[in-house]
Parts: C-alpha cells; sequence; structure tokens
C-alpha cells in the first residue's frame, strides 16, 4: 500500500495544540514561583468602567488608570504623563488618576486611587533589540521608566526593588528604589569538601618569628593554676 502524506493542516493543528499545552504548563509553573502577578487586565476596558470626564469651568477633568506610561481615559484615549511625575509618585499600572485640562492647556494630573500593591526584588538588564532597561524578577521581565533608573542612577546588574499591582500581570513595573552592586564584592559561596571535614586553619607565622612550645611539665603546672 502506498505510504499516506500526512495532512499539513493537521500537523500544525497538531503543533498549536502542543504550543498552547506547553505555554499552560509554563504559567502554572511561573505562578506556583511567585513568578506571576495573577491574572491579566485590560487596562482599557477599566478604564472605560471607572473612568469619567466632565467639564468645570472652563477646565476639563478626565480620571482614567495608568497604564504604566500614560493615563487611559473612558473613551480608551491615551494621555501622556510626565515620565518624572510618574516616576516620583511610584505610579504602578491600575493606579487612578484625575486629569485636570486648564483653559490654558495645562495639564495637572493627581492620583486619586492607589491600587494594591506588592513589593518585589528583581535584577537591572537591557534589553538586546530595543536597548531599554528591564528588571527581571521571579523569572519575569518588566518594563520600567528610564527616568527612574536615571534618578537611583541605576547600572545593569544593580538590585531593584520594584512595586507591582497585587493579584494581577503587569507589563510594567515602578521603581521604589536600587541597590548598588558593589564591584569584586559579590557574594561567592565557599567550596566544602562533603567527605573531609575541613582542617582548622591556624595563623602564618613568619621564619623569624620565636614560636612559644609548651613542653608536658609546663603545661601541667598552668593546670594546676
Amino acid at each position: 500500500m502506498p505510504e499516506q502524506t500526512p495532512d499539513p493542516i493537521a500537523i500544525v493543528k497538531q503543533l498549536l495544540a502542543e504550543a498552547k499545552a506547553s505555554l499552560q504548563s509554563a504559567e502554572q509553573v511561573l505562578a506556583s514561583l511567585g513568578g506571576e502577578a495573577g491574572e491579566a487586565v485590560n487596562i482599557a476596558a477599566l478604564a472605560r468602567k471607572a473612568g469619567s470626564s466632565s467639564i468645570t469651568g472652563d477646565s476639563r477633568v478626565i480620571e482614567g488608570l495608568f497604564d504604566g506610561q500614560h493615563m487611559v481615559g473612558p473613551d480608551g484615549k491615551q494621555y501622556s504623563v510626565p515620565a518624572n511625575y510618574a516616576s516620583k509618585s511610584k505610579l504602578v499600572e491600575g493606579d487612578k488618576l484625575k486629569l485636570t485640562i486648564t483653559g490654558d492647556g495645562s495639564f495637572i494630573y493627581k492620583q486619586i486611587g492607589p491600587t494594591e500593591r506588592v513589593r518585589v526584588v528583581g535584577k537591572l538588564v537591557r534589553d538586546e533589540q530595543t536597548d531599554e532597561f528591564q528588571v527581571v524578577a521571579n523569572g519575569v521581565n518588566y518594563r520600567v521608566l528610564l527616568a527612574s533608573i536615571t534618578y537611583f542612577k541605576g547600572d545593569v546588574g544593580d538590585d531593584v526593588v520594584i512595586l507591582l499591582p497585587e493579584g494581577r500581570q503587569a507589563r510594567w513595573a515602578a521603581v521604589e528604589n536600587i541597590i548598588k552592586k558593589i564591584p569584586g564584592q559579590e557574594y561567592v559561596p565557599p567550596v566544602v569538601d562533603p567527605v573531609v571535614a575541613p582542617r582548622e586553619m591556624l595563623p602564618d607565622v613568619s621564619e623569624d618569628e620565636p614560636v612559644a612550645v609548651q613542653s608536658p611539665e609546663s603545661q601541667d603546672k598552668i593546670d594546676e593554676i
């Protein structure tokens, strides 16, 4: 009998099913290790529910949610948030903001509903493709504002204390502090032979330095005292 030619569509479907199963397994592993912050959240969808827009005098007031870089209004529009303000205020994805656009065109932001957050320590790295700073914590890469890294004078390899929204995933993290690495003082665990017990280390003695040697008689006299 002639061999049947494999159906390419069936092969692709099988590969997709296997890839999906692998991703689900990886997500479960991350969640068990604490690397997954929880369920994914659509900031734009939440902003449509939690946001608002109104006119007060000659000013327009818009309430929305912070997405890591911008404030997303109830209409889904993104409003630019100054990086220095976001860094100084340590804004986290999901924080509720109020934007007042005055008659002269000034943008005034105010944090009115901070979301619950968790503190995590990660390592500062630089993305090879985008050349942007990121923080790797529990196996997850988080984007961070350059203004925050610049303010704390962060360098690749530094430990970074970041804030994340509690109970859900995030793409961005707020930098709370940076712990500078000390060159040449990285901790190296000692190597101990598991079979032979480590010997007691004695201080080095110079060849010209006299060494006092106790005889058995002198030791007996010391014991009597």
